[in-house]
């Protein structure tokens, strides 16, 4: 793979949409009129002609969301027709599991998730009583796929007494492995709430690296990391953001911790992706560079309007393969569906239960 990154600046202040005139049998009246709120929001992001093809499906999908009483969720890297389209609810794969979870079953008892697998099984893990879809099965993640049940087994044996903490981007079957789960905004507090908890100096982190050695720089509990990586994050370079900052002075660099440390020491802030969004609106810059998946920049661009973008473009290849045409088609044959086995399910609720607990405990009782 190239190391070369492709950069594009999408500007602010993109003006009103223009009202498309062009009809055929997809592109109908009924239809025009029905998604013209969407267009608002997306029109300086998707051009006239994708937005005619597009249109269609997104109507289609909001019917069939009726008819089945579904609840479609989509994380920040998907698309922008698919966030401001069709989606109910736009985060990071813990907050929308969370979401569904909290919903009444009979208002929503189906349940799309726009991600990738481990995300899925998530929601299922939540929310076990619910219909989970996801519209392509084959839709994975190099960080979730690194590692195993099998593998995590093997840590606790290696390094007896010490408690595992799984980062949420993992299956189900690793996070009922683990003791604790944790999010890349309160892995630091977990780690430590779990060496104390377990009476241990260190603490098996996994399964990325770099979210390990970022966390590591922010705890003096030793940290034993495993060894997997997001092929996105990993590709980006010190060399690169400098090189950004070059090209176009004065503007802010958002970085996600999963990138390496030497990355987000070139960073004007480092955080998860929902760090980043509250930091674009409360920041007051003009002109940011989020070094994450490219499609989260086109999201928060359509909220934010008077922030022009810099985005240095790595798409991740796994969010890619959801769409509108196989969300429609989900929908429709309310498959492919995610399982979870129950002693799993049980197990993965408990790791999450017990970060969520650290995550409310006040700061002296963490102290």
């Amino acid at each position: 793979m190239s190391d070369a990154i492709t950069t594009r600046v999408t500007p602010g202040a993109r003006g009103a949409a223009p009202l498309l005139t062009y009809r055929d049998e997809q592109f109908t009246d009924a239809v025009a009129q029905a998604t013209q709120p969407m267009w608002e929001q997306l029109h300086g992001l998707i051009s006239d002609v994708d937005w005619l093809l597009k249109a269609p499906l997104i109507h289609r999908i909001q019917r069939l969301k009726k008819e089945k009483r579904a609840l479609i969720l989509a994380h920040n890297y998907q698309l922008p027709e698919i966030a401001y389209g069709v989606a109910d609810r736009v985060g990071d794969s813990l907050q929308l599991a969370q979401y569904a979870a909290a919903l009444n079953k009979d208002d929503a008892p189906v349940v799309v998730m726009c991600g990738v697998h481990f995300m899925a099984e998530t929601v299922k893990v939540l929310a076990p009583e619910r219909t989970v879809l996801i519209p392509d099965a084959a839709a994975g993640c190099s960080l979730a796929e690194s590692i195993t049940g099998a593998d995590v087994r093997l840590l606790k044996q290696h390094y007896p007494g010490a408690p595992v903490v799984s980062y949420v981007n993992t299956s189900a079957e690793v996070k009922a492995e683990s003791d604790y789960c944790c999010t890349s905004s309160n892995a630091a507090r977990v780690v430590e709430a779990a060496a104390r908890e377990f009476g241990s100096p260190r603490v098996i982190f996994l399964p990325d690296r770099y979210l390990a050695a970022n966390v590591a720089r922010q705890t003096s509990v030793e940290i034993i990391a495993w060894h997997g990586a997001c092929m996105v994050h990993e590709r980006f370079t010190p060399e690169q953001i400098r090189a950004l900052r070059a090209q176009f002075p004065g503007v802010r660099v958002l970085a996600h911790p999963e990138c390496p440390p030497e990355v987000c020491a070139e960073a004007d802030f480092v955080g998860s992706t929902s760090g980043m969004i509250r930091d674009v609106q409360t920041s007051g810059a003009a002109k940011v560079v989020m070094v994450t998946e490219c499609a989260m920049a086109d999201n928060v661009a359509a909220e934010n309007p008077e922030v022009d973008f810099v985005r240095p473009c790595v798409l991740c290849p796994h969010m890619q393969r959801i769409t509108l045409a196989k969300i429609a088609a989900a929908l429709e044959t309310l498959s492919p569906q995610v399982e979870v086995d129950e002693k799993v399910v049980h197990a993965a609720r408990r790791a999450v239960e017990r970060m969520l607990a650290v995550s409310a405990a006040p700061a002296s009782a963490r102290s």
